[in-house]
């Protein structure tokens, strides 16, 4: 019995979170690679939909934004980004501080600052 081909991908960094805003949950997706021609890169997206790319363009740059789907491709497995570090109670609160209107700031800043506080202080 042989060993089974190696199997090519194109790699998708992922948030897990698009809709919910920027939370920074990362996954890199896999879309198995089909044929490979001189001038096209065709692969499968994981819902079955196909798809290529220019092969000298990713091959040259390392990734590509395929506009079809809106989608930035890579030829290797992006590193995931580090997710942001929520801000402290402390520096939130200082935060609230430096915006309220006795200390310059406005009072849109300060009830924007103050809410921000409150869900921190919530969770």
């Amino acid at each position: 019995m042989s060993a089974p081909a190696k199997r090519e991908f194109l790699y998708e960094l992922w948030d897990r979170n698009w809709d919910d805003g920027a939370l920074g949950d990362y996954v890199v997706l896999q879309h198995p690679v089909t044929p490979i021609t001189a001038r096209r890169i065709y692969f499968t997206y994981s819902n079955g939909r196909r798809g290529f790319v220019d092969r000298q363009k990713i091959e040259a740059e390392g990734e590509v934004y395929h506009g079809y789907t809106r989608r930035r491709l890579h030829l290797t497995e992006p590193e995931l980004p580090s997710r942001p570090q929520p801000v402290s109670l402390p520096e939130l609160k200082r935060q609230m501080a430096d915006a309220h209107p006795d200390r310059g700031g406005t009072d849109e800043a300060f009830i924007a600052a103050r809410a921000r506080y409150t869900r921190a202080l919530a969770k």
